[in-house]
């Protein structure tokens, strides 16, 4: 075995396993945390496919951004009651064991199909996709209107808050 398919299975075990630690978790700055340690995991998978834009993009705006205000507003929320967050609710748990049967039903299913590997083409480009070459070239190619005005969009947005910022605090 490779290097590269042992580093895959450990970081496969890792984000498993701090997917899990994040539902488990009742502490919900805890879980935030653990989802962080996900994201990162699905970066380095990212990196293990040769996509390396998309493993940026992953950090940056989800491990970063969202990760940052999904704190905040736990934080702001004072979620620190946990009998309100742990009431029996005998009906939402039987919902919620049936949607998790249902979901392993669905799992081992798609597990036992059989397939076999001529079934699988990958595209003759298939190591482009994802790169930061490709997705360059496609974006100032192809799609440089959508681009610009998309940019022109974002820029008129900042200049709406920053006005109205002002605004508020004059």
């Amino acid at each position: 075995m490779s290097l590269e398919i042992i580093l895959f299975f450990i970081v496969s075990i890792a984000a498993v396993a701090s997917a899990s630690l994040m539902v488990l978790q009742r502490n919900p700055v805890k879980s935030i945390l653990f989802l962080i340690v996900n994201f990162f995991c699905l970066a380095v998978l990212y990196l293990l496919l040769s996509a390396q834009f998309i493993a940026v993009i992953q950090v940056i705006v989800y491990a970063g951004a969202i990760m940052v205000l999904f704190l905040f507003v736990i934080m702001l929320l004072n979620l620190g009651d946990e009998n309100l967050l742990t009431e029996k609710n005998s009906f939402r748990k039987r919902i919620a064991y049936i949607l998790g049967f249902a979901l392993l039903v669905e799992l081992f299913t798609g597990l036992g199909l059989p397939f076999t590997l001529t079934d699988l083409r990958m595209s003759p480009r298939a190591d482009e996709v994802g790169t930061i070459q490709a997705i360059g070239r496609s974006l100032f190619g192809e799609y440089l209107l959508p681009f610009e005005i998309t940019s022109i969009l974002l820029l008129a947005a900042m200049v709406g808050v920053i006005i109205l910022a002002k605004k508020k605090f004059q």
